[in-house]
């Protein structure tokens, strides 16, 4: 267990300071543009990064029992903060998803999915064989899941909303809830982000661009077709760090959700496909912990966190290389961004606790029989 806890704390290491080199090479041109300094989104993101280790760190070393004490308040916070960004939260591009603390603008959605994934794993343990039953289990976590996700979706973030529930119900999955059960709420749930979608002009322009380009074979918008290119120009070993054209005001705002593209411009196919496999190997890592955990709550609370962190980086893909529709999904741990990469190094860090606790609890067994 100790060489897993090693092996998953290098991964994401290696992940945050790729993120770091990739941000560097591809917000320097718009941040000489923009603010007269070839470094100023560099150094933005540099602190962030210093945040997050610190963040996983301290989270390696708070026993996780902690969460299972704290979970219920942890989510009425959450659900408070997320309602307070209606009230005084900041406005970018349509979204009202941020409150805005002065240093650093806090995003309430991505804390949300951490804090859920907690509830619901310790609701999931005290239920047992209840979840089978729909009236006496399987309908308190919707009640959280509803909750939360309907909060997210009316910011807009149609995306954010869209990992809540596949993550929550893949909870619900793998904690044994009756499959029967999981359709009669998928099929209406499926249902009504489908015409909160329609309702919204983005999201309905962004799956009206995307059906176009399907059926007469065009582009779905600006930023894929330039990340097209990108990822074209790269060819299979990329024409190095800190050459990237398409970082040249050609792709907008490249350092953010669509970096996947400027690193296989300038790392090629090899370096795209290696960074898909930390990623897978990550999440097998986490799988592997979750497996050896000591209690269920462990256990899901490994895999709620791992799952969350891949399905974010394999969507994140998918957008870049235009199989599916825009999103502001961030590529975990690499993009540009503050509360996002926070939170997915706060995760690496309850996971690391967990494999901790679970290393000190077998050494403990094995002084007691010997």
């Amino acid at each position: 267990m100790n060489t897993l806890v090693k092996i998953l704390i290098i991964l994401a290491v290696v992940l945050i300071a790729l993120g770091a080199i990739m941000v560097l090479t591809a917000s320097g041109t718009y941040s000489m543009s923009k603010f007269d300094s070839l470094y100023h989104l560099f150094k933005s993101h540099l602190w962030k990064v210093v945040a997050a280790i610190i963040a996983m760190i301290a989270c390696a070393y708070i026993p996780y029992d902690k969460y299972r004490m704290h979970s219920k308040k942890l989510l009425y916070f959450i659900i408070a903060a997320l309602v307070l960004t209606f009230i005084i939260g900041a406005k970018v591009k349509g979204a009202q998803r941020w409150i805005d603390l002065g240093f650093f603008q806090f995003q309430p959605s991505e804390a949300a999915k951490v804090i859920l994934i907690m509830h619901l794993a310790l609701m999931l343990e005290r239920m047992g064989d209840d979840l089978r039953d729909f009236k006496k289990g399987f309908m308190f976590p919707l009640i959280w899941i509803a909750v939360v996700s309907s909060l997210v979706i009316i910011q807009p973030n149609i995306s954010t909303s869209i990992i809540i529930v596949i993550t929550s119900f893949a909870l619900l999955f793998i904690a044994g809830a009756r499959i029967k059960h999981m359709a009669a709420v998928v099929v209406p749930a499926i249902a009504g982000i489908s015409l909160v979608m329609m309702l919204l002009r983005h999201s309905r322009e962004r799956i009206f661009t995307y059906i176009n380009s399907l059926m007469n074979g065009g582009d779905i918008n600006t930023q894929v077709k330039q990340a097209k290119i990108a990822l074209g120009s790269g060819g299979v070993f990329g024409i190095g760090l800190g050459h990237s054209r398409q970082s040249d005001l050609f792709l907008p705002e490249s350092y953010g959700d669509f970096i996947f593209s400027i690193l296989g411009e300038e790392l090629g196919f090899i370096g795209t496909v290696t960074v898909l496999l930390l990623f897978f190997s990550l999440f097998m890592t986490c799988l592997i912990i979750a497996k050896k955990a000591q209690d269920k709550f462990g256990q899901l609370l490994v895999l709620g966190l791992g799952f969350n962190i891949i399905v974010s980086a394999f969507i994140n893909a998918c957008v870049v290389t235009g199989l599916i529709p825009t999103t502001g999904i961030t590529l975990p741990f690499i993009s540009f961004g503050g509360t996002s990469i926070i939170l997915f190094a706060v995760s690496i860090g309850i996971i690391v606790n967990v494999g901790r606790q679970t290393v000190k609890t077998s050494e403990l067994k094995i002084a007691q029989v010997g």
